[in-house]
């Protein structure tokens, strides 16, 4: 029984140099008397980080950051963070990751651009090559016809030629029949021609 209330007696002092926070909602007085009966020298809000030095039932002796030491209600402090002190903490988060948000659009708004205008050229050199596919298709075909006919024709000669062989034959042959003519007519009179 005697251990268990050197225990008891003790348990505050085992708890010094823990971090504990005000709770939500509250401005708490820093008092320079243990039992907290005189005007308090400064107030605490809500979220306020101190370190508690010792811990009683009632009061505990605290130190701020910035070194000031004094008593509080140890019914008001926690220890896990207040919500408006979590809150505070995501704001500000929120804000700084929305700064290097903003940072990183400016930073890759150069590149970003030079993108878009190389997916705009794509598009457009994909747009023409679809035209010259379409076109090379159609000459394809074209060819396709031209040899068709050309097998159909590759024994016949063209009308031109045709109609210029017969001219020149035409030509030749009345020549031909003319100095034939002219022959015979000087032989028949003895080398005179006669017309």
């Amino acid at each position: 029984m005697r251990l268990v209330f050197m225990v008891l007696l003790f348990a505050p002092l085992i708890v010094a140099a823990e971090t504990g926070y005000v709770t939500d909602r509250l401005i708490l007085g820093l008092h320079l008397a243990e039992d907290t009966s005189d005007r308090a020298f400064r107030s605490l809000e809500s979220g306020q980080a101190v370190e508690i030095l010792s811990r009683d039932r009632n009061y505990a002796h605290v130190q701020l950051p910035d070194g000031a030491q004094g008593y509080v209600k140890a019914a008001y402090l926690v220890y896990e963070k207040p919500a408006k002190l979590i809150v505070a903490e995501s704001q500000a988060e929120a804000e700084r990751l929305a700064g290097e948000l903003e940072e990183l659009r400016q930073a890759f708004s150069g590149p970003a651009a030079t993108i878009e205008a190389l997916q705009q050229k794509s598009a457009d050199l994909q747009v023409q090559l679809d035209e010259r596919t379409a076109q090379l298709s159609d000459i394809g075909t074209q060819n396709d016809s031209l040899r068709s006919r050309q097998q159909n024709y590759q024994y016949s000669l063209p009308l031109a030629w045709v109609a210029g062989a017969i001219g020149a034959c035409l030509i030749a042959g009345f020549l031909g029949g003319l100095w034939w003519v002219d022959q015979r007519s000087r032989r028949r009179h003895g080398g005179i021609r006669i017309y």
